[in-house]
């Protein structure tokens, strides 16, 4: 079977716009940067996923169903896990990411629409979506809120976010407190990624059901990305949310 990819070309976000010469300054070294952070992307999580994250990401992802959006899908790490009968939209919106994940596509016999676009603007009709699909992006959007509203917009009544997302280490703790002096340094070098948000939190702001959450330790060596959620949570069936 062979491989679809489907692309939207509006700018998605700064760090993936933008390759003119006449750019320079700050902006271009961020895009350079993006792109060699897409080449080693890679190989900055082979350790993590032969230590676990692979497993984690099958027992997830086994549950997916129907149509599928995943919120940066980066690389194409989730590929693999899908099952067969589902239909995947992967969105991803850095273009150096979303150039490799092509590539992923294209090599593999999955069939999947990609769409370079954030996850804070899906160009896709309300309530198309079975299950929405979030593993280690929600550190990095430029607005965690506005991705899960879209998320949950997305999906159907009854359908499922499932996550996988490293998240702040508890307050008051040593790692609280280094991951908040560290911020800054990480959050350039790492592409816009932070520690520490309140991942959990926020998902039930947006409104979802949290119906499983596991509180885990990604098998990163640094400690700084080691605290861990992930399971799934349920966009509540229209008449439960008028009942509440």
């Amino acid at each position: 079977m062979s491989a679809q990819t489907t692309e939207s070309h509006t700018p998605a976000h700064p760090l993936g716009t933008g390759d003119s010469p006449a750019d320079d300054g700050p902006g271009a070294l961020t895009r350079a940067w993006s792109r060699c952070f897409a080449a080693i992307y890679g190989a900055l999580l082979w350790r993590v996923e032969r230590r676990g994250n692979a497993e984690r990401r099958e027992r997830l992802l086994s549950s997916a169903e129907g149509t599928v959006v995943e919120l940066g899908a980066g690389t194409g790490h989730n590929l693999r896990y899908y099952p067969v009968d589902t239909q995947l939209v992967l969105t991803e919106p850095e273009a150096p990411m979303a150039k490799r994940l092509r590539r992923r596509v294209e090599g593999s016999d999955r069939r999947a629409t990609v769409l370079e676009e954030p996850a804070e603007r899906l160009p896709l009709p309300a309530e198309s979506a079975d299950t929405v699909v979030s593993t280690l992006v929600l550190c990095t959007v430029d607005d965690p809120a506005a991705a899960l509203a879209e998320a949950s917009r997305v999906l159907r009544p009854g359908g499922w976010l499932l996550f996988i997302e490293h998240v702040a280490a508890p307050e008051g703790g040593r790692l609280r407190r280094w991951q908040e002096r560290t911020h800054d340094a990480w959050h350039r070098f790492a592409c816009g990624c932070h520690t520490n948000r309140e991942t959990e939190a926020s998902i039930r702001a947006a409104g979802f059901e949290v119906d499983e959450i596991v509180a885990d330790e990604l098998e990163f060596d640094l400690p700084l990305v080691k605290p861990l959620i992930w399971g799934r949570a349920r966009k509540p069936e229209l008449g439960a949310e008028a009942a509440s």
